[in-house]
C-alpha cells in the first residue's frame, strides 16, 4: 500500500453533503450518485495500489458497465500523483499500456483530480503525447468544476481566468456534464439553467448533457424525447455528445441499454453506427496546431445531425 497515497486520499474523499442541493431524489439522481462514488472509490485505488500489476485487475473487477467510471477513478488519482511525482508521468504511461481503450476515461478523471487540487490543467495536457484527445482533460476539469463548485460556475456562470479560447469550449463540454448531474437529470431544470448562458455557450454545454444522457444515462425514453424537444435549435450539439459515448462504450466493447436508447431518439441510428460515425470522423484528422483536431472531429461529427 502508497504512503503517498494515503496520505493524501482524504483529498479525494466525496460525501453526499459535497452534493449540489439541487440534485434532488429518485432513480436518475440514485444512478447518478452511484456513478460519483465508483470514480471516488477507484480514485482512492489508484492511490493505494500505484502499480499497474495491482491496480488494473481491482479496476476490471466492477461490472462491465461501470468499468468506465473506474477508469475515471484511476485518471483522477493518476493525475494527483503526476502533481507530486511528474517526471513519473503515470498517467501517459497508464493510457499507453493498460489504459489505452479506455484513454478518453481517463483523461476525464484527470482534468477532475487537477480541478481537486486547485492546478492549472493546460500545462498537464500539454504533456500529453495526444494530438486530439487531450482536451478531455479540459472536460474534466469543467465537470468538477460545475458539480462541486456549482454556485460559481453553473448559477453565477463564472469561467476560470486561465482558461482561453478552445480550452473554455473543453471546459463547458464538462460543464454541461454536470448540469445533468445537478440537475438529478430534470429535462426542464437542464434547459432552464442552460439558458441562462450567454447564447455563445449554450451549443458546447448542450453537448455536454448529450455525453452524460449517452454515456451516464439514469432515465426512460420519454425523458430522452423530451430532453432532445427542448435542445431546439442546439440539437446537433446534444447528438454529438451522444455520438461521442457511443465510441467510447464501443471501444471498449460494453454498450449500454441507454446508450442505445439515446442514439436511437436524438441521432436515428442504432449505438453500433454511432460508433462508426465517431470512428469514421476520426479519420484524417489535421493535427497542425491551426484548430485543434478534437474540435474538428467533434465537428464532423455533428454536421451529420445539422
Amino acid at each position: 500500500m502508497s504512503v503517498l497515497g494515503a496520505v493524501m486520499r482524504p483529498l479525494f474523499e466525496v460525501a453526499p453533503s459535497d452534493f449540489p442541493a439541487s440534485v434532488g431524489t429518485g432513480a436518475g439522481a440514485e444512478r447518478l450518485s452511484r456513478v460519483v462514488f465508483t470514480v471516488t472509490e477507484c480514485c482512492e485505488l489508484t492511490l493505494l495500489n500505484r502499480r499497474e500489476a495491482a491496480l488494473v485487475p481491482k479496476l476490471d473487477a466492477y461490472p462491465e458497465e461501470l468499468r468506465g467510471f473506474a477508469y475515471e477513478g484511476a485518471g483522477v488519482g493518476l493525475a494527483a500523483l503526476d502533481q507530486l511525482l511528474p517526471w513519473k508521468q503515470r498517467t501517459r504511461r497508464f493510457v499507453d499500456r493498460a489504459a489505452s481503450e479506455y484513454v478518453f476515461a481517463v483523461y476525464l478523471g484527470a482534468g477532475m483530480g487537477l480541478a481537486r487540487l486547485r492546478r492549472n490543467p493546460e500545462p498537464f495536457r500539454r504533456r500529453l503525447r495526444d494530438d486530439v484527445f487531450n482536451w478531455a482533460v479540459l472536460d474534466g476539469y469543467g465537470f468538477h468544476e460545475g458539480f462541486f463548485a456549482y454556485r460559481r460556475h453553473v448559477q453565477e456562470r463564472a469561467t476560470p481566468r486561465h482558461l482561453s479560447g478552445y480550452g473554455l469550449s473543453a471546459f463547458d463540454h464538462g460543464l454541461g456534464r454536470s448540469i445533468w448531474f445537478a440537475t438529478g437529470t430534470d429535462v426542464e431544470r437542464v434547459a432552464a439553467t442552460i439558458e441562462a448562458f450567454p447564447a455563445s455557450r449554450r451549443g458546447d454545454l448542450w453537448a455536454g448533457v448529450g455525453l452524460a444522457c449517452g454515456y451516464t444515462g439514469g432515465v426512460d425514453e420519454p425523458t430522452i424525447e423530451a430532453l432532445r424537444n427542448r435542445a431546439d435549435g442546439c440539437r446537433s450539439r446534444l447528438a454529438e455528445g451522444v455520438i461521442v459515448a457511443a465510441r467510447a462504450r464501443h471501444q471498449v466493447g460494453n454498450p449500454a441499454e441507454h446508450n442505445e436508447v439515446a442514439c436511437r431518439v436524438i441521432c436515428e441510428v442504432d449505438s453500433g453506427k454511432a460508433a462508426e460515425i465517431a470512428a469514421a470522423a476520426l479519420v484524417d484528422l489535421p493535427t497542425d496546431d491551426v484548430e485543434p483536431a478534437y474540435e474538428i472531429w467533434r465537428r464532423r461529427i455533428r454536421r451529420q445531425f445539422t
